[in-house]
């Protein structure tokens, strides 16, 4: 017969048993009434539940017979609150997030392209907040349409007879093909038949806008009879494409539009082009690359201009189409007009914009994009050369800072083979054996925090490109430097 005693068994049970708070016991502490005040009682309740769950399948499986193999959690309410606060503060965390961009790309596709200047951005604000007169022609007080609050300043910058915006330039060029040229066929040289991001190739939209593509010329070569042996009963159109991500040099030949131009008058086939970027200002006045302007094309005997906003014009996302008024009639007319349109929040942010380029002179000033594109060397040295100590010592030994030049670009398939004199940070590993893990290591870190960091890693360095670090950014990048030493 045992002489153990009768509640040692139940004891040793107890020992081994899983300890968590019920439910109602975490939701009704005092400090859990932050939480439900900003998520809701719904949201944290289910969290809560979700975090027992899964501690207790943790607890389980680091047990070995009933007795813990694995440290204790901490299941105290104060702790499970902790965790209950860093699962809520992250699942509603927006996944649209603000980011440095220090990768030496102005107009980076893939983090937003353009920024907008402040009176754009109180534009919208104010489109956010107010019911607006979107198609609301308060003159009459009738039905209007929403291109008439644009069509105006467009006029004026291009020189065109008549504009229409929808959602981006590949809409534009897809409405303006299957409008014009559905079931006949567009002459388009060889060398201009691009692709571009998201592999977007002209033959493709061609095929989806119902038209014919009729290739002329040569990948290099393409001369003035190609277009017109080309011509024909079946053409609709005759179509330049601005080569915005690449650049052909050599034994190259191109027919420009004042060649062009009168071909197309002479055999009655309108004319298109799909400036890509597109720009309303010779850049050369601000010491940049010169770039076709959208003025320039429609002089040169453009019917029709294809152009995005958000490049290097420094707008919202959207696709412009300018050119004859009754091209553009007809396009607005596509039922396709309807499904590629824009809502308030476009041509809230687009019509401050395009209203800067009244004032040439103050544009390095005021917007944003030709702000960072014009941004002195110098200036970014000097940044560099503050940011240096600061960043070395919170990497430590591990890691060589250094204040170095570089070259920026202005990004988005515009001057592709044009560089803009920089400066910024390179990092390097300071042991030899693993350099690229350091920095893969490193380049992670600064894209954890708050406020991601992205820059770019090339030849056992990773670079970080001060020019669009400026104004207010810059005590926000300093201010989380020392998270990096966590």
């Amino acid at each position: 017969m045992s002489t153990q005693p009768a509640d040692a068994g139940v004891a040793a049970a107890g020992a081994g048993a899983i300890h968590l708070p019920a439910v109602h016991l975490i939701l009704s502490a005092p400090a859990c009434e932050p939480l439900i005040a900003e998520y809701g009682r719904v949201q944290t309740l289910e969290a809560a539940r979700v975090l027992l769950a899964e501690l207790r399948g943790i607890m389980l499986a680091s047990r070995r017979d009933g007795v813990p193999v694995a440290p204790a959690i901490d299941t105290g309410i104060p702790a499970l609150l902790a965790m209950l606060h860093d699962r809520l503060r992250d699942r509603n965390r927006s996944p649209l997030r603000p980011v440095f961009n220090l990768t030496g790309t102005v107009l980076h596709t893939n983090l937003g392209r353009a920024l907008l200047p402040d009176s754009a951005v109180q534009a919208v604000a104010e489109a956010l907040r107010w019911p607006m007169n979107l198609e609301w022609d308060i003159d009459t007080g009738k039905r209007g349409d929403r291109d008439n609050l644009i069509e105006e300043l467009l006029l004026e910058l291009t020189g065109a007879e008549a504009a229409t915006i929808v959602n981006n330039n590949a809409a534009a060029v897809l409405l303006m093909l299957n409008t014009v040229a559905q079931g006949k066929e567009v002459i388009v040289s060889r060398g201009e038949l691009v692709e571009i991001g998201g592999a977007f190739r002209i033959p493709d939209i061609m095929t989806r806008a119902g038209a014919v593509l009729r290739e002329v010329g040569s990948t290099n070569r393409t001369h003035l009879k190609d277009y017109a042996e080309a011509a024909g009963p079946q053409t609709a159109l005759m179509m330049k494409v601005h080569c915005s991500n690449y650049a052909i040099t050599g034994f190259t030949k191109s027919v420009e539009l004042p060649e062009l131009g009168p071909l197309s008058k002479k055999h009655g086939i309108p004319l298109a082009v799909d400036l890509g970027s597109g720009t309303l200002v010779d850049l050369e006045q601000y010491g940049l690359p010169h770039e076709t302007t959208v003025r320039e094309t429609i002089a040169g005997g453009a019917d029709l201009v294809t152009f995005s906003g958000d490049k290097l014009l420094g707008g919202p996302q959207c696709g412009i189409i300018v050119g004859r008024a009754d091209l553009i009639a007809q396009i607005k007319k596509n039922p396709l007009k309807r499904a590629l349109r824009v809502g308030k929040l476009t041509l809230a942010a687009l019509e401050p914009v395009l209203a800067l380029y009244r004032a040439p002179d103050l544009l390095p000033e005021r917007l944003t994009t030709l702000k960072l594109l014009t941004r002195p060397a110098a200036a970014m040295r000097e940044l560099a050369q503050a940011l240096q100590p600061q960043l070395q010592a919170v990497l430590g030994t591990g890691y060589e800072v250094a204040s170095e030049p570089m070259m920026s670009q202005i990004g988005s398939g515009a001057l592709p083979v044009d560089q803009l004199p920089s400066h910024g940070l390179v990092i390097r590993a300071a042991a030899t054996g693993r350099i690229s893990n350091a920095l893969g290591v490193l380049e992670q870190r600064l894209r954890a925090l708050p406020l991601p960091v992205i820059g770019r890693v090339a030849q056992d360095a990773l670079w970080l490109d001060l020019r669009c670090l400026d104004g207010h950014q810059r005590q926000h990048f300093t201010d989380q430097l020392a998270l990096l030493a966590i």
